[in-house]
């Protein structure tokens, strides 16, 4: 690249100025303009970040049962007009359906009127279903902890009002709610009764189990101490060995494998194992063995055999005397009279003493 001088009008030869680096050693940006472009001064405008998407607050989007009492939530509630109202078009729906049913069946034309007639009930039948789901759960939420979720109790209560629904009668004057409960109540009380349990109790156990506990809370508030079994018969009506045995039924399996402690033990650990052979027990009946076997070997061959079959020493079945008198050749009465004869050599001092002390033990 050249230039002109203003003094002589003589062209200078100017050096070309190397392209920076991108940025200086301080750091600082450096900016590139392209050729043909003008710098403005400003820096082109930088792509913005994309958003993550927030996490759904805790306790709700993730929890299925704020998701269902919230959907349920915008359901209106009804009136004790719109309850009879809804209730007169349910069975309306049901008489239709069951008139469609008949043989032969209707004409075409009232079949349609019929037909109009079921699906209004169906929708008014859901319309009192939903309108009501709000009782069920403050229904559910009262047998929490009694061995179903709180969801598991909401959908066995909802079968329940969906029973009531198509029972209800709207001719006694009472409000459909009034009515409901106790289907709710039946249908989650028999769902606790048949799935909470590991080991299924009959529904009239679970009820008088349930009367049990209520009768003792009621007791105890009243004595200040827990009510003896003869105190909760008198007040069931009951003996005090019924009573027992209801508190031993009521009794809720516990795993082997519930930890005990701060430690990493296990309630199985605390159990003791009746079938194990303990190594004291062990030895002393080794001891005994030896002990009946030298007092044995004081006897005669014949009485040996005698006693071991007679006792059935050998292979733990003891022979009759017939069986022994067959085996030997003699006669029932024979063997008798050798075993008779045995069995007081063997109460002589001078062999039961090595005996006597076992029979402590």
């Amino acid at each position: 690249m050249t230039t002109t001088s203003p003094e002589a009008g003589v062209p200078i030869p100017v050096p070309t100025v190397p392209t920076p680096p991108a940025s200086d050693r301080t750091g600082t940006q450096v900016l590139r303009v392209p050729p043909g472009q003008v710098a403005t001064g400003t820096a082109p405008p930088r792509p913005r970040p994309r958003r993550l998407p927030e996490p759904a607050p805790r306790g709700r989007a993730d929890d299925p049962v704020r998701m269902y009492l919230s959907e349920i939530g915008r359901v209106p509630l009804l009136s004790a007009e719109e309850e009879v109202d809804l209730a007169k078009r349910i069975e309306a729906g049901l008489a239709s359906a069951r008139l469609l049913q008949r043989n032969p069946p209707p004409s075409a034309a009232l079949q349609a009127s019929l037909r109009r007639l079921e699906r209004g009930g169906q929708v008014a039948r859901r319309r009192l279903v939903e309108a009501n789901l709000r009782l069920v759960v403050s229904i559910a939420k009262r047998y929490v902890g009694r061995g179903l979720s709180l969801l598991d109790l909401i959908q066995e209560g909802n079968v329940g009002l969906i029973r009531g629904v198509e029972k209800f009668d709207y001719t006694k004057g009472y409000k459909f709610s009034t009515y409901a409960t106790w289907w709710i109540r039946q249908a989650i009380t028999r769902a606790i009764a048949d799935q909470a349990r590991t080991i299924r109790i009959p529904v009239h156990m679970v009820e008088t189990i349930n009367r049990l506990v209520r009768v003792q809370r009621q007791l105890q508030q009243e004595l200040g101490r827990e009510a003896t079994p003869e105190e909760i018969g008198a007040q069931m009506e009951l003996t005090a060995d019924k009573v027992e045995l209801i508190i031993k039924v009521s009794q809720e399996p516990v795993s082997l494998e519930t930890p005990v402690g701060e430690d990493e033990s296990s309630l199985g650990d605390f159990i003791e194992d009746t079938a194990a052979v303990v190594p004291m027990d062990a030895a002393s009946f080794i001891l005994l063995q030896e002990q009946i076997a030298g007092v044995l070997h004081t006897l005669t061959a014949r009485e040996r055999k005698v006693i071991r079959l007679r006792f059935g020493m050998a292979d733990g079945q003891p022979r009759t005397l017939e069986e022994v008198g067959a085996e030997f050749g003699v006669s029932r009465e024979r063997i008798r009279q050798i075993e008779t004869k045995t069995l007081s050599k063997l109460r002589h001092p001078s062999r039961s003493r090595k005996l006597r002390g076992y029979l402590n033990e």
